[in-house]
């Protein structure tokens, strides 16, 4: 990622070439009168960058905001890193091949810059293949070996160490710079500059450029943080993680320094060998002390294939998802479709812009998740008290009569119309044209009684027409098999006031039809927005029992409750029934 604001820097400052020797008077470093040839500028812009990273991810710090990192899933980071991977490696062929073509930068930069490999493959140094495949036959191996008996090595075996040494040793004494034009690495400064301060004016042109570098090494480090928080039993700060991250590229920067980040490879190796202190780390600085003082100018005849080679080679842990794909698809198909998103986006277009595209679409599959979630019937566990998906169980009992509906989600605006339809579908009944096919029968009915005249004609037509509304009824009302619905709410978060309202229409177009609903399983803070909501209050006034803290106690109830009804509806109906016979012969008598 520095890499491509580098080089983009570059090409806007005028430095075209590869080439370390161009000089130019440089706009931005010309207010200070100073000749900055390609290498010393992109240095100038890499530290920039550091500065600016480290002051955003300070800033985080110090404003609580790492939690940041929770939006960036591991599907998300494994694909970014395999996408980056393949960046790198493409990035690496032309040193393996020996080609000489000028760097891509931008969207399709992968793309483009294997078009070119392929263009002058003709033009490929048979010196640096024959050593680049030399050193992979050499350390794939024995790193596949390490891999695999890590558990039983102490420490692994420095073949990369090894494979340099006697890489350099045979370039040296063989001439290969001289006899077969082979890319050398060239001179090797040692010792420190002193401290610079930035390059303010470059501070404009690559801001935005550092906001994914520090957000991504944060979530980098954060995330093998707690790995190894988990494996060995501490807690991990992530805003504590954010400061000190941000601490150590800001005071590097000064010191010619770039952004750092956790790495995984070598983190785990640090602590597969026994490493649980900053003491490791003080050892690995008096090493690269010693090779920055002292050690450096050996490897001037070193080639730049065996450094790609081991580049490539440390890749392998990355590209090896793509063998994991398929076991994250069985698992969950939408984590598969982010992977490969976060992984093409990342690989195809910018690191930056992939990054980007991979959070917004993670983003979307969350909305998506919750806006189409699982809906379904549930029936009882026989003998028991437990309600389980009658689609996903079998031996499951229904109640009869009554109908228990799941959605497996929050209730909110967005998934408001697909709560509605699921839960009309599931219990087969639409209360709004039920309700107006009732309207209609009762309207056609009242049309055909009329007006009588007298009582004759009274009891006369409403014998009459009560056989025809029934008969009238049987055809075109709908019969139904339900009189109490439960809404498990159990796995709803929150509703919002979209939701609350939608409950309450629910409820009321149930209600018209002679169905009463009823919740189960609602917590706390879904139970503080009805109560505030007026959901439990009729229109009266009066709070009424419409929820329950489990689905088994709201059966129990609608049963007991409609019971009572029918009792009550068998005592009215007894003290109100007549003969019609005897009310003709009453008729007569008059």
């Amino acid at each position: 990622m520095i890499g491509e604001s580098v080089s983009k820097q570059l090409k806007a400052a005028g430095y075209e070439t590869d080439t370390v020797t161009t000089t130019v008077l440089n706009s931005t470093l010309a207010v200070n009168k100073t000749i900055c040839d390609r290498s010393c500028y992109a240095i100038t812009v890499a530290t920039t960058i550091t500065f600016i990273a480290g002051i955003y991810q300070i800033l985080l710090g110090m404003f609580q905001l790492g939690f940041i990192s929770m939006y960036l899933s591991e599907p998300l980071l494994s694909g970014f890193v395999t996408g980056s991977s393949l960046t790198i490696l493409t990035s690496q062929m032309k040193y393996l091949l020996g080609l000489k073509i000028p760097r891509c930068d931008g969207p399709g930069s992968l793309v483009l810059t294997w078009i070119d490999i392929f263009q002058n493959l003709p033009n490929t140094n048979i010196c640096d293949l024959l050593t680049s495949i030399v050193a992979i036959v050499m350390i794939v191996p024995v790193k596949e070996i390490n891999d695999r008996f890590k558990s039983k090595m102490k420490i692994p075996f420095p073949i990369e160490l090894i494979v340099i040494i006697v890489a350099t040793l045979v370039s040296y004494y063989f001439n290969f710079k001289g006899n077969y034009k082979s890319s050398v690495c060239g001179y090797i400064p040692t010792g420190f500059k002193a401290p610079r301060v930035p390059e303010w004016s470059l501070i404009g042109n690559i801001a935005a450029d550092a906001v994914p570098i520090a957000i991504i090494g944060f979530a980098m480090t954060v995330s093998l943080a707690e790995i190894f928080a988990k494996k060995h039993g501490y807690t991990v700060s992530s805003n504590q993680e954010m400061v000190a991250i941000g601490l150590c590229n800001f005071i590097s920067s000064f010191f010619y320094g770039f952004v750092s980040c956790a790495a995984l490879a070598k983190s785990l190796l640090r602590e597969s060998t026994g490493a649980n202190t900053q003491f490791n780390g003080i050892i690995s600085s008096c090493v690269l002390l010693l090779v920055l003082l002292a050690i450096a100018p050996l490897f001037y005849s070193l080639q730049n294939c065996v450094l790609g080679v081991i580049t490539i080679t440390s890749l392998r842990g990355a590209l090896r998802k793509f063998a994991d794909t398929p076991k994250m698809w069985r698992v969950s198909k939408i984590d598969t479709v982010v992977w490969w998103v976060s992984m093409l986006a990342s690989s195809l277009i910018t690191t930056e812009i992939g990054l980007l595209v991979a959070v917004c679409f993670s983003i979307l599959c969350v909305i998506f998740r919750t806006q189409r979630p699982r809906a379904t019937l549930l029936g009882k566990v026989t003998g028991t008290e437990i309600y389980e998906d009658q689609f996903t169980y079998r031996e499951l009992s229904n109640i009869p009569n009554v109908k228990i509906y799941r959605f497996d989600a929050s209730l909110y605006y967005a998934n408001k119309d697909y709560f509605k339809s699921t839960l009309y579908d599931k219990t087969e009944i639409n209360p709004s044209l039920v309700s107006s096919l009732q309207k209609k029968v009762k309207k056609e009915e009242q049309a055909t009684a009329g007006q009588p005249k007298n009582r004759f004609i009274a009891r006369f037509n409403l014998i009459k027409t009560s056989n025809k509304a029934r008969t009238s009824t049987r055809t075109s009302a709908p019969q139904l098999d339900i009189h109490s619905l439960i809404i498990d709410c159990g796995a709803m978060q929150f509703i919002d006031t979209v939701g609350l309202s939608v409950l309450k229409e629910v409820r009321n177009d149930y209600e018209e039809i002679e169905v009463q609903v009823f919740l189960a399983n609602c917590n706390p803070s879904v139970r503080h927005i009805l109560h505030n909501g007026g959901y439990f209050s009729n229109t009266s006034g009066d709070v009424e029992l419409l929820a329950f803290h489990s689905v088994h106690d709201a059966v129990t109830f609608a049963e007991r409750k409609f019971r009572e009804k029918q009792r009550e509806i068998q005592i009215s109906n007894a003290a109100f029934s007549f003969d019609p016979n005897q009310a003709v012969s009453d008729d007569l008598k008059d």
